[in-house]
């Protein structure tokens, strides 16, 4: 008996003798419940060491649980939602590369910068500039 094995949520679902999925009561659950709640679909997490999450709800709340934050950790990103629905080390990664290669391009004025006219139309500020000194605005 583990001390963490009552918040392991990677464990498969309880089954009786007739291998029939039974509830948080023992009591058998409908098993049109059962695939509703989609129990029967395994995910796995390679970031959480390959842990195995049953049901999609289960796969989903992962991804704030300790487990999967220690696993962002240890490869040095943050855990936050864009990482959500990302299970794979490679694919985390990527998206922690693009991320941080997109955040490098700083703020230009004459780019980025957007001036509203009194019509509600919204122009860069180049364009804006333009359109005020021909009288068009």
């Amino acid at each position: 008996a583990d001390a963490d094995d009552d918040d392991d949520v990677h464990l498969a679902p309880q089954l009786t003798i007739d291998n029939y999925p039974v509830g948080w009561d023992g009591k058998p659950i409908p098993y049109w419940l059962y695939r509703l709640h989609g129990l029967g679909v395994k995910y796995r997490c390679q970031i959480c060491g390959d842990a195995t999450y049953w049901g999609l709800k289960n796969y989903q709340l992962h991804f704030q649980q300790w487990r999967h934050a220690q696993g962002m950790a240890a490869l040095g990103i943050p855990n936050s939602r864009e990482f959500n629905d990302v299970p794979l080390i490679a694919d985390a990664q990527a998206l922690w590369r693009k991320m941080q290669k997109d955040e490098k391009r700083a703020f230009n004025a004459a780019q980025d910068e957007e001036f509203e006219a009194a019509d509600g139309q919204v122009y860069t500020k180049k364009v804006y500039e333009d359109l005020k000194r021909q009288g068009l605005i």
